[in-house]
């Protein structure tokens, strides 16, 4: 084991449900790191709308908290058990809580190294996301080229990710957005037909852009009755995903009925049950390096210190992100 002093850090903790004003920026003693555990000195933290959930107690934490679920920065200890020549080793990690912290403990078989092609941003503002992409259109949607995706907030730092994976893939990607502006972005990204929601009813968008028969595959982070149209806008035999409740809402009641009555898989995957799984995590991290390494772009759509981690979440809930938001160290 290596041999560590005593260790303080700044970092964010969550003093209460409710507005992003109940963070507060402290600074604390990290315990003896323990054994099977890396420390890792951050360069940057990842701020995903999971966060948002955990903050006004959708996904309610043992309070105070220090949220975050993904990060990237250097191992600068090690646990017992773990190899010494893990110090120095460029890391990302996701699947558990804490990365708003300038430094972090993580079990070492979650702390990934990073290949040389991807640096620190990419790999904390990009784990997470890619390993969605992989569960949503590998393990889930078993996408095969040719067929149609729809992504809602393709311009968003998942709809971005979701739209180059499945065009990898060789599949067409439909994606709806609020402005030319962001419809721009996307296509940049390889979306084939971007759909203004404000100015088009993205159910007809989509049967008329696919002879009539919707999407094989829809990936909706809104939920509510937005959930109940994403299913109209999928093809008999299609898989309706739901990942979010932007709106305030899951998936309603009436989803299934709607769902059974159209022929539509219903599926509601949560990324970090599924990565709990040490064996899911390493095939998705797997996958999601993979990725990364042979040039998927992690648009960043901000760079906020540490401090100031309440406006990232107002932006974020603002929809005013396209890409990423990170959250810097000192």
């Amino acid at each position: 084991m290596t041999a560590i002093s005593t260790v303080t850090t700044q970092l964010i903790e969550l003093t209460a449900y409710g507005d992003a004003a109940n963070f507060e920026l402290v600074t604390r003693t990290l315990p003896p790191l323990a054994a099977g555990a890396v420390r890792v000195r951050q360069h940057v933290a990842g701020v995903n709308y999971v966060d948002v959930y955990q903050r006004v107690g959708r996904y309610p934490l043992p309070l105070p908290a220090v949220l975050g679920v993904e990060g990237s920065g250097v191992i600068t200890a090690v646990g017992a058990g773990v190899d010494a020549s893990r110090v120095g080793q460029r890391v990302a990690w996701s699947a558990t809580n804490g990365s708003y912290a300038e430094v972090v403990d993580v079990a070492a078989e979650r702390a990934i190294a990073l290949p040389d092609k991807v640096s620190f941003e990419q790999g904390g503002a990009g784990l997470l996301r890619s390993m969605t992409g992989y569960l949503l259109l590998n393990h889930y949607g078993r996408l095969q080229p040719g067929q149609t995706v729809l992504v809602h907030a393709a311009a968003g730092g998942l709809g971005l990710v979701l739209t180059q994976w499945a065009k990898a893939m060789g599949a067409r990607v439909i994606g709806t957005v609020s402005s030319d502006e962001k419809a721009a972005l996307a296509r940049s990204r390889g979306l084939d037909h971007a759909i203004n929601y404000r100015e088009q009813d993205f159910v007809a968008a989509v049967r008329d852009y696919t002879g009539g028969g919707g999407a094989d595959i829809v990936v909706d982070g809104i939920g509510g009755a937005h959930f109940l149209r994403s299913i109209e806008a999928t093809r008999s035999g299609g898989m309706a995903i739901t990942i979010g409740s932007i709106s305030g809402e899951g998936a309603p009641a009436e989803a299934l009925v709607a769902a059974q009555l159209r022929g539509v898989l219903m599926e509601r995957p949560s990324i970090l049950s599924f990565i709990k799984d040490l064996a899911q995590y390493r095939l998705a991290t797997a996958a999601a390096m993979t990725r990364l390494e042979a040039g998927l772009i992690i648009d960043i759509a901000g760079r906020l210190p540490l401090a100031q981690v309440a406006a990232a979440h107002r932006l974020l809930e603002a929809g005013a992100a396209q890409g990423a938001l990170l959250l810097e160290m000192n």
